[in-house]
């Protein structure tokens, strides 16, 4: 069943972080009813909070014709799986690992009728490594959304060996009512916005750790260059220097060592310096 929109009725979304949150919001402006689960009360009051206040930009960017409250009850944030019954999807967005992966889509999997869907936000874990754990592999397929949702225009959907191919015709709708653009890759490590994305910055990153030049001289020869909208350490800063140190080991295991994270790189997470969501990266941020 789908929303006006095109979208499922009623998604569910698996983590609440800043992507959990901003995949939310996106079908939330679709149409949707959403539950986003949390291990916690706590974390469920935080992804709340993080949504609703992401909802209230876009009603005063006049990016929705509703009002908050209308869009307020089309949420709902709890810690209980079972909340997840009649959803149409349910997208995990849980931290870049590939045991709490499976562990959440699993969980999901428990709960949902036998024709919902079932989509991983990963941006580099082996889809197909995280179907073997599913009764249902079929109906699992990869949506790595970008960060920061609301304003990305990007969805990569990653399908893999036994993913159903009714359920990429239906990803390919539910991404376009989103008012986004999908494209369609094959499940293989990286697949292909993170490969080329951390193979760029990790780059970059050995060029700052040899001192040829600052970070912000080196984002602004892609900025000015090559007409990137934010550079690539820039960007790290966005995304969080340990997803891409997350990533980097993934595809360094997978795909040998081109892609060996710059102990630049692995020094600055052990020292919490994370980007934007610390405050601290390879920029000074004031707003997280």
């Amino acid at each position: 069943m789908t929303g006006a929109a095109g979208v499922p009725a009623r998604v569910g979304v698996i983590g609440g972080g800043r992507m959990g949150a901003g995949i939310a919001h996106a079908f939330v402006l679709a149409g949707a009813e959403v539950i986003v689960v949390e291990r916690d009360p706590e974390a469920a009051d935080a992804a709340s909070a993080r949504l609703m206040e992401s909802l209230r930009r876009s009603v005063e960017r006049e990016a929705t014709p509703r009002t908050l409250d209308s869009l307020a009850g089309s949420v709902a944030a709890v810690t209980d799986a079972a909340a997840l019954a009649g959803c149409g999807l349910v997208v995990e967005a849980v931290p870049e690992d590939r045991d709490l992966k499976v562990e959440a889509l699993c969980r999901a999997e428990g709960v949902l009728d036998a024709g919902a869907a079932l989509a991983t936000n990963t941006s580099s874990i082996s889809i197909d490594d995280l179907a073997a754990g599913l009764s249902r592999p079929h109906r699992l397929i990869g949506l790595h959304f970008f960060n920061p949702v609301p304003a990305s225009a990007l969805v990569e959907i990653v399908v893999g060996a036994r993913t159903d191919g009714a359920l990429v015709d239906d990803a390919r709708g539910w991404v376009e009512a989103l008012g986004k653009t999908p494209i369609v890759v094959k499940n293989s490590p990286g697949f292909a916005s993170s490969r080329l994305g951390v193979a760029l910055a990790l780059e970059a990153i050995r060029m700052l750790e040899e001192d040829v030049t600052s970070a912000a001289d080196i984002d602004a020869a892609m900025e000015l260059g090559y007409r990137h909208p934010t550079g690539p350490l820039r960007t790290t800063d966005i995304v969080g220097l340990d997803v891409r140190l997350g990533i980097a080991d993934e595809l360094h295991a997978r795909l040998g060592e081109r892609f060996a994270p710059p102990e630049l790189l692995r020094r600055m997470v052990a020292e919490g310096r994370l980007g934007r969501k610390s405050g601290q990266g390879f920029y000074e941020w004031s707003e997280r």
